[in-house]
């Protein structure tokens, strides 16, 4: 099995779902978009290699996957649609408070993002109202110096967890803390159109994106951000339209795909006798 489809917990979440050991996922017949992009779901690392089953979350990913001449796809929706079905209790809404905020970030250790972090703490401070926590990607969370800035701006400062590497490292319960954390905010924001705040809308956060969108160092000179904000210009702003946004949120993490249990084990390979049911 592509050693991605564990990070986040990816397979752990759809075994439970499919009646599986959530602890020991079998191997996935495919590879899973692990986070949503602007391109076809899939990252650099599988750019060179397009003879494997791709599991996208839309119908999009895989129109722009054939595109580039790439084939056998299967829609399926984002892993963490099918872990709000399996965490269905909700909290009020009136007990929802502050802002959850999460700053642009590096993709791994390797990638640093360029940008001033004092400069977005100061708009996040004028903009939110309530108590503000910043949830930083564990490649910042695990620098000193990024960390501290949010620590001393007052921020509650927290991070969901690791995603691991080849098998390795993998904190597979990190959508569930970031679910956890989502339904206790009213707000989620950012200075990027990212999974994050397609999440957060989800699990029934306001949105907001604005602030300096920063950029990765490695692949400065372009940071996208017009293409984004010329693609989806609902989800741009200190404030935004609610319904449009849930309507765009839905609809980038394939809210129309999730499949039942029994379909998503044929389609994942997880059908053969041999499987034991977890229940």
């Amino acid at each position: 099995m592509d050693h991605t489809n564990h990070w986040y917990g990816h397979a752990h979440i759809l075994a439970e779902y499919c009646g599986l050991d959530p602890a020991a996922p079998p191997p996935v017949r495919g590879v899973i978009q692990h986070g949503w992009n602007f391109a076809h779901g899939l990252g650099y690392g599988h750019v060179n290699d397009h003879s494997f089953t791709k599991l996208v979350w839309t119908d999009r990913n895989r129109r722009r996957g054939q595109v580039i001449s790439w084939r056998d796809f299967y829609v399926i929706g984002a892993p963490f649609l099918y872990l709000m079905r399996l965490r269905e209790q909700q909290i009020p809404e009136a007990e929802r408070e502050g802002t959850i905020f999460y700053p642009f970030h590096g993709t791994a250790e390797y990638e640093s993002v360029i940008g001033q972090h004092d400069r977005l703490i100061e708009q996040v401070q004028a903009v939110e109202q309530g108590p503000v926590t910043a949830c930083l990607y564990y490649v910042e969370y695990d620098d000193p110096e990024i960390r501290g800035l949010y620590e001393d701006s007052g921020f509650r400062v927290i991070t969901h967890g690791r995603r691991g590497q080849q098998w390795q490292g993998t904190d597979r319960f990190f959508l569930f803390r970031q679910l956890d954390e989502l339904r206790k905010h009213r707000r989620v924001v950012s200075n990027r159109l990212t999974t994050a705040l397609f999440y957060g809308v989800a699990a029934g956060c306001e949105p907001g994106i604005y602030g300096d969108p920063m950029e990765i160092q490695a692949k400065a000179g372009f940071d996208g951000t017009m293409l984004l904000e010329a693609l989806w210009p609902e989800m741009f702003g200190e404030q935004v339209d609610l319904a449009a946004a849930r309507a765009t949120a839905a609809e980038e993490l394939g809210a129309d795909y999730v499949m039942s249990p029994d379909e998503l084990r044929y389609i994942l390979g997880w059908d053969e006798p041999w499987l034991e049911s977890s229940n």
